[in-house]
């Protein structure tokens, strides 16, 4: 079973000098691809609100609607989220789920009037909160693996290297597979470079892996009011980034001189962004508004930091036949790792059309468009190059039209809502068989009084996954996950 060749690990992140290519490739995706933000009354309606104004969500998608604002408010929006993800793994399903409170939306209205002189009627500042991304879920999954073992592994990604790049500031030192070497799995045989190990037989394979966090954006945005027929905006985005994984990873054997291996992955990353965005909205007719907005490029910063940890179980294993060495219980563990670079994720187009029913409600259409290619790293450290990860990204991605659909009905200080959402599959070509489109509906209703309001939504989003836990040249296994999420906001809105 244990044979050479040389692939690259992962699938998720871990540093530069670690990784495949792909895992940072899955990093810009994980990180550009965010979905509609905003009040649970735009949040109701699909999050179609390109062309929309006089709500506080306009400060992140289209700050021309905040001109539309006829006095100042303050909102909080708080909410829940949960994510239920079945994982299948070589014929077993796995169901997981994981539920957290949050506060995903907050804001400051300020609005002041004009004379009206050379057709500027009023202007409007906000300040927003609005959580762009929630990345906290589990999965986990479990199953025999009649083909390889992660020791397959180990023993390609040391294929080439001597022994002495196990050694401090070697190639392999602080690696996973340097783990792996200081457990035991893997020995290097007669011919420098080429690698076996003792353990020959199929494992009993099982992961669980959480990631936690969100990304959020501050902005600050204004509006101005040009004779009730021109809304023009614009702001600037503060984004915050905020993301964890801890995955273990269990193998066990059985007649093999190895019972357990144990593997354990931390991973941090910390990072805070830039972006601006400008917009227009126009009155054409007054039952129709037309908007559109850009939202450039976002520039983060970022800071991660990696450790793993290993632990094997043996049976009393004379690892030499010599009696110098015994195996029982072995561990080792990396240094903790700390990286610093920075990721340009894509600028979005966004454009919309609002058609108004009298008193009767209005249904809002959008659509954003974004080059997911365009998402680039970069590094100021000498010695770190993200050259092949930036072409790997380019060729895997491609540009997309996201769609969004909502209406409102009126009924008194009643507000009834419905929408949906489709974000299509961002790679070039389907992977592993699964497409990664998500589809999301939504529905809401509201109250209107005079000195406040209250919103409520709910959003359930379908998409599907894959993972895998380790690459080899062939058989390298496979994880599909259905993931459904729920979401439910409530927006207070006081004004004043």
């Amino acid at each position: 079973m244990k044979w050479k060749g040389k692939v690259l690990s992962g699938i998720v992140m871990l540093l530069p000098w670690l990784v495949q290519a792909q895992s940072f490739t899955e990093t810009a995706l994980l990180f550009s691809r965010t979905k509609p933000a905003g009040s649970a009354r735009i949040l109701g309606m699909g999050g179609a609100q390109t062309s929309l104004g006089g709500d506080y969500s306009s400060a992140l998608s289209n700050p021309a609607g905040l001109g539309m604002f006829n006095r100042s408010e303050f909102t909080l929006s708080p909410g829940f989220y949960g994510s239920t993800i079945d994982s299948k793994y070589l014929g077993n399903t796995t169901p997981d789920s994981k539920t957290n409170l949050h506060i995903p939306g907050f804001s400051l209205v300020f609005q002041t009037e004009q004379d009206g002189r050379s057709g500027f009627l009023s202007g409007t500042f906000a300040v927003s909160y609005n959580r762009i991304n929630n990345f906290n879920q589990v999965f986990s999954y479990n199953g025999h693996n009649p083909n390889n073992s992660i020791i397959d592994y180990f023993i390609e990604d040391a294929d080439g290297f001597p022994v002495s790049e196990f050694n401090n500031n070697g190639a392999l030192y602080n690696s996973v597979t340097w783990l792996g070497y200081q457990n035991y799995l893997i020995e290097e045989v007669s011919n420098p470079g080429e690698y076996t190990s003792v353990v020959l037989g199929f494992p009993d394979q099982s992961e669980t892996v959480q990631y936690r966090g969100n990304q959020g954006q501050w902005n600050l945005s204004y509006g101005a009011n040009l004779s009730d027929k021109v809304f023009l905006g614009a702001g600037i985005g503060l984004t915050t980034l905020r993301f964890s994984s801890k995955k273990t990873y269990r193998e066990s054997f059985e007649g093999e001189p190895l019972n357990t291996i144990l593997l354990e992955e931390e991973l941090t990353i910390r990072g805070s962004g830039i972006n601006a965005t400008l917009g227009i909205i126009g009155r054409p007719l007054d039952m129709v508004q037309l908007g559109v907005s850009y939202t450039t490029p976002t520039l983060y910063s970022i800071t991660d930091v990696y450790s793993a940890y290993m632990a094997t179980n043996w049976n009393n294993f004379d690892y030499y036949g010599d009696g110098s060495t015994i195996l029982n219980s072995v561990w080792e563990q990396t240094d903790e790792m700390i990286s610093e670079y920075s990721l340009r994720t894509p600028g979005k187009l966004s454009a919309g059309v609002a058609v108004f029913l009298n008193k009767y409600g209005f249904v809002s259409a959008d659509v954003d468009i974004v080059n997911y290619s365009g998402a680039r790293y970069s590094s100021g450290l000498s010695g770190i190059s993200f050259n092949g990860d930036n072409e790997s990204i380019k060729l895997a991605y491609q540009t997309t039209a996201n769609i969004r659909l909502g209406g409102e009905f009126r009924l008194d200080k009643l507000r009834f809502r419905a929408g949906g959402s489709y974000m299509p599959d961002p790679f070039k070509t389907e992977q592993n068989n699964s497409s990664r489109a998500i589809t999301s509906v939504s529905g809401g209703v509201g109250y209107r009084a005079q000195k406040f309001y209250v919103d409520f939504a709910m959003i359930f989003s379908q998409g599907a996954n894959t993972y895998r836990p380790y690459r080899v040249n062939s058989d390298s296994p496979l994880v599909t996950m259905d993931n459904k999420t729920s979401f439910g906001i409530v927006t207070l809105g006081f004004p004043f």
